[in-house]
């Protein structure tokens, strides 16, 4: 856990690291581009690569990147779960990745049940 007046990419490097030895199967991680400078830590710490997802040069209209839309599109499908909606009613974090957890094998399972 960071303080809300430090910047996200401050707690990245904790986080990545965290990461990277909890979860030693991952193989790459997606991030915007004011993580750019964090390229060196996390393929230290998290043990694979940090893709930045960057706009094209010289773009100056809305286009839609790679990969970013995966984020954008899991925290709606959490909304839908009154209990991560807006408001994060957990009082310990354990609490509150468990019910992610809980959210995301409904949205498994209810993949899986499609005909």
């Amino acid at each position: 856990m960071q303080p809300a007046s430090e910047q996200d990419r401050c707690g990245a490097v904790p986080v990545l690291g965290e990461a990277g030895q909890r979860q030693p199967q991952l193989q790459r991680i997606w991030a915007e581009g004011g993580y750019s400078g964090l390229l060196a830590a996390a393929a230290a710490l998290a043990g694979c690569p940090l893709l930045i997802v960057a706009k094209p040069a010289g773009q100056k209209s809305f286009a839609v990147l790679p990969r970013r839309w995966v984020v954008e599109r899991t925290f709606a499908w959490f909304s839908r779960y009154r209990r991560l909606g807006t408001r994060d009613w957990e009082t310990t974090p354990q609490s509150s990745r468990a019910w992610v957890f809980v959210a995301m094998i409904h949205l498994m399972c209810r993949r899986l049940h499609r005909p």
